[in-house]
């Protein structure tokens, strides 16, 4: 009989916990401020117009982002009424088209995401790298630096 060790999971984790970890790699950019002893205090909007006019290179990427997730809401909202609407229209199921908003809210965020992209072409910028610019200007901002 083998040890625990070698179970059939924690062989094929260990097989698949290197290609997992590449792919979500980008995690490990937000893990420092997110595993801190003392977690950052919440920011404002005002805060984060600050951050946007005092870094000419990020703060626009920033605030294309930000604009992005409107796009995403938008499409939300969208998405999710209409679907439920024709749902309700055509089958008068209460349940169907409880469903039918959450799937027509994701769709909609998905495709309202998608024409932010084009739209803001976020496609050319490192939007990732923005967010992570102003979370160390927040940290630094935020302990007094």
């Amino acid at each position: 009989m083998g040890d625990a060790s070698d179970s059939f999971f924690r062989k094929h984790w260990e097989g698949y916990k290197e290609f997992w970890g590449e792919r979500f790699s980008f995690l490990e950019n937000y893990s420092r401020f997110i595993k801190r002893d003392k977690p950052l205090p919440s920011w404002s909007a005002s805060d984060v117009e600050e951050f946007i006019a005092s870094d000419p290179i990020n703060g626009p990427v920033l605030k294309s982002a930000r604009e992005a997730a409107k796009f995403g809401l938008v499409g939300s909202f969208i998405g999710a009424v209409s679907t439920a609407g024709v749902t309700w229209k055509y089958s008068r199921s209460l349940h169907g088209a409880g469903l039918s908003f959450l799937a027509g809210g994701v769709f909609g965020w998905t495709f309202g995401q998608e024409v932010a992209n084009h739209w803001l072409q976020l496609y050319r910028l490192d939007t990732l790298a923005a967010q992570v610019k102003f979370m160390e200007w927040w940290e630094k901002k935020s302990e007094g630096h």
